[in-house]
């Protein structure tokens, strides 16, 4: 498979290590970034073309990529 552009640890090279820390110690963060991948990896495969999908559709995912970004991002700096 090719490369998955937008993974968290490349959106937050600076946080890796508590990326991973936080994955492993902390059930909400580790949730919201398995929503994050999963929903990274559906647009992948949409941009692809593997798995075409509507632009409605691409929005809406697009947009909770987003939205799930902020909110690891906000996570993130208040448990650094």
């Amino acid at each position: 498979m090719s490369h998955t552009p937008h993974e968290l640890l490349e959106e937050f090279p600076q946080q890796a290590e508590q990326i991973t820390a936080l994955r492993q110690s902390d059930a909400h963060f580790d949730n919201l970034a398995d929503r994050y991948h999963t929903v990274n990896r559906a647009i992948h495969r949409a941009e692809t073309d593997v798995e075409p999908t509507s632009d409605d559709n691409m929005i809406k995912m697009r947009r909770e990529r987003m939205v799930l970004k902020d909110e690891i991002y906000a996570y993130l700096r208040e448990n650094a």
